[in-house]
């Protein structure tokens, strides 16, 4: 398991915060997000954090209070209590609320299946999911991260980045992740996309994340100067899709961005 940035020393995980059994907690919680089945034992989280059997489980009595995690027999995985909460975070930001708004009434993006994600790191994570065709099923949720080179709208917020950032990132030789024939296979290939992702002012992926689908994606021009990078997709079949389409959707797709990266608009 990836090791916390927070300090560990002999005393285990958050010694040396002002509040550790927060920073315990917060530890907990990310363990288990990045547990490949999304359950740990007692056991596991107490190696995890360096502290002892007794401190761990007092620490998960009190999580389990909270319902920010549940107990599965022996083991112990994210609770409902954390959809709630990130329920409450997404209805306060505003581009969510717009986004939702703008893709009821457009023409073309009311029949499809339109996403909006936020960068971070090296992957986007999903934020908002409208579903105006329901046969393009898709595997990726609100909440759930895909490494940016497998989607059309990690290759649209990356290609916003400098020259230098982007091949510290991604070094020529660097392997990519893949999930089908069509996917990026190195740095150098994705690099090679970029130049033509600035040059028309979309992404388009075909096929390299599903087979059988087609996504497009544009940015969100940076709201504030802190503002999170913001990004726009739609999805649709290859069979039934055509070039006509993909610039209408295009076309709504930068007329949402705009809106979306001008709080005056």
């Amino acid at each position: 398991m990836a090791e916390s940035p927070v300090a560990r020393t002999s005393e285990g995980l958050g010694s040396t915060s002002p509040a550790p059994a927060v920073t315990r907690a917060a530890a907990v919680l990310d363990a288990l997000a990045g547990s490949p089945a999304g359950r740990l034992t007692l056991s596991d989280l107490s190696r995890e954090l360096g502290i002892p059997k007794s401190s761990t489980s007092n620490l998960l009595l009190a999580l389990e209070d909270a319902r920010l995690i549940t107990r599965q027999g022996n083991e112990v995985a994210l609770g409902r209590k954390l959809v709630e909460l990130g329920a409450a975070y997404l209805s306060r930001l505003d581009e969510v609320q717009e986004f939702y708004r703008y893709c009821e009434q457009a023409p073309t993006l009311s029949g499809e299946t339109v996403r909006i994600a936020m960068l971070d790191g090296e992957n986007v994570i999903y934020l908002a999911r409208y579903e105006g065709h329901p046969a393009v099923r898709l595997t990726s949720n609100i909440g759930d991260k895909m490494p940016v080179s497998l989607c059309a709208v990690g290759k649209a917020l990356i290609a916003r980045l400098h020259d230098h950032d982007v091949a510290e990132m991604f070094p020529d030789d660097r392997q990519l992740p893949v999930l089908t024939p069509k996917s990026l296979r190195t740095g150098a290939e994705l690099k090679a996309q970029l130049v033509a992702i600035r040059e028309q002012g979309y992404a388009f992926e075909d096929e390299e994340s599903t087979t059988g689908v087609v996504c497009l994606a544009v940015s969100v021009p940076t709201r504030g100067a802190h503002g999170p990078s913001l990004g726009l997709s739609v999805t649709a079949l290859k069979a039934t899709y055509s070039e006509e389409q993909g610039t209408q959707m295009v076309k709504e797709l930068k007329e949402l961005a705009r809106s979306l990266g001008n709080p005056m608009g």
